[in-house]
């Protein structure tokens, strides 16, 4: 081999070393490409039964926070309707309101979605109807203000709980009675005499289920909002 024909040869080699190396660094190898797949589809958007959770801005927002040790007073159920993000949520009266809005409503537009760990597996088509039924049996009813225990009327946590229950069999949250709170606060004193009208009628040994309870319920992740 002459001298030109090695100096072309070499040539050549340093080419195609070249262009290696570049297509190296623009091409992720597959595993790096799985593993970015693997991360995206942990910051899923929003699905069907997703329980968001916000400060509410009511009168007795302040009150169910001291009572219950938790931030959160306020909870509902996602649901898609005509293709837009309703928020079913136990207020006066029962309803399904527009996710922007019911965003809105909360104390400085703060809130948080969470999830059960195994909705893809537990919310099917048919589980998701099933809990639809099942919440629009309390479309329209009153929100109740003494927190009972009865299906004639609902507030927030105990809209959500049922849907839950009856729809899917899971029991949420912890529930718990209500002398089990902590009701020595001023506050939350005054209010449940002013709904019961006395002391005495306070019915400490009811069924009550809080959104702080629902809020903590370890089958239950957090979804970060995209």
């Amino acid at each position: 081999m002459n001298l030109i024909n090695m100096i072309n040869t070499t040539s050549k080699i340093i080419f195609f070393t070249f262009i290696f190396l570049i297509a190296s660094c623009t091409n992720p190898k597959p595993k790096e490409q799985e593993k970015h797949s693997e991360k995206s589809e942990e910051i899923a958007p929003m699905m069907e039964g997703d329980i968001v959770f916000q400060t509410s801005n009511s009168n007795q927002s302040k009150a169910i926070q001291l009572a219950t040790s938790s931030p959160y007073s306020h909870c509902g159920i996602l649901f898609l309707k005509d293709k837009h993000w309703m928020v079913y949520e136990g207020v006066q009266p029962i309803k399904f309101t527009p996710l922007n809005q019911w965003i809105k409503q909360g104390k400085r537009g703060e809130y948080i979605i969470k999830r059960h760990k195994n909705a893809s597996m537990l919310l099917s088509p048919k589980v998701l109807n099933k809990m639809r039924k099942e919440g629009v049996k309390f479309l329209g009813k009153n929100y109740d203000l003494t927190f009972g225990w009865s299906d004639e009327r609902i507030y927030c946590s105990e809209l959500v709980w049922k849907i839950y229950y009856r729809g899917t069999g899971l029991r949420i949250g912890k529930l718990q009675l209500l002398k089990e709170f902590k009701l020595d606060d001023p506050l939350v004193r005054g209010i449940l005499i002013k709904r019961y009208k006395t002391e005495k009628a306070i019915p400490l040994n009811d069924t009550v289920i809080s959104p702080g309870a629902i809020f903590m319920d370890p089958n239950f992740i957090e979804i970060p909002k995209l």
